[in-house]
């Protein structure tokens, strides 16, 4: 399927979680065998492209693309946790919100020394979770240069933030200006 085509399967939907808001739902994508079949193959090759050793995705929908690109790549995925998930103990970052902070947490022994991580991730919108998810996976001895995403926000900034911290982004579609 063509971008165009994918970008018609993303539903938005007007004024949530607040008045003003156009969220930008995948619910609609995913749903769609072909659709997610096809963001997938496109997600897998510019994964393959970085060279990557490993898929790193944050919870929650970054473990249903990461994940599938890890196994059409016949390479590992590593899940990025909220805190207090994993059973083990873990590392974690904590990272700014709006209105607050929040905490990654990741197993250190799932990831190698200097091994090539790829995150990929549904959204990219203002960058804060894809921020700490990389000085996490760095924390943890990987290399992490590279980050792929279903849709790009570009107004609210992140794919920039992530470019400054010496991340590549690829995006499959964006929805610019709203």
């Amino acid at each position: 399927m063509s971008p165009i085509e994918l970008r018609a399967l993303i539903r938005t939907v007007p004024d949530f979680p607040q008045p003003g808001v156009q969220f930008r739902d995948i619910t609609t994508l995913i749903g769609h065998g072909e659709g997610l079949r096809a963001s997938v193959d496109q997600l897998a090759q510019r994964a393959s492209d970085a060279g990557a050793q490993a898929i790193a995705g944050m919870e929650a929908r970054g473990f249903i693309f990461g994940a599938a690109v890890a196994v059409q790549l016949g390479i590992g995925f590593i899940p990025i946790r909220k805190p207090g998930k994993l059973p083990i103990e873990t590392i974690g970052v904590e990272y700014d919100l709006e209105y607050g902070t929040d905490r990654l947490e990741v197993d250190p022994g799932a990831v190698g020394e200097r091994q090539n991580i790829v995150i990929v991730d549904d959204l990219i919108a203002t960058g804060g979770t894809a921020l700490a998810a990389v000085q996490l996976l760095r924390l943890a001895g990987a290399k992490v240069d590279h980050a792929l995403f279903v849709i790009d926000l570009p107004d609210l900034g992140g794919s920039q933030k992530l470019r400054d911290g010496g991340v590549a982004v690829q995006t499959l579609m964006g929805f610019a200006g709203d």
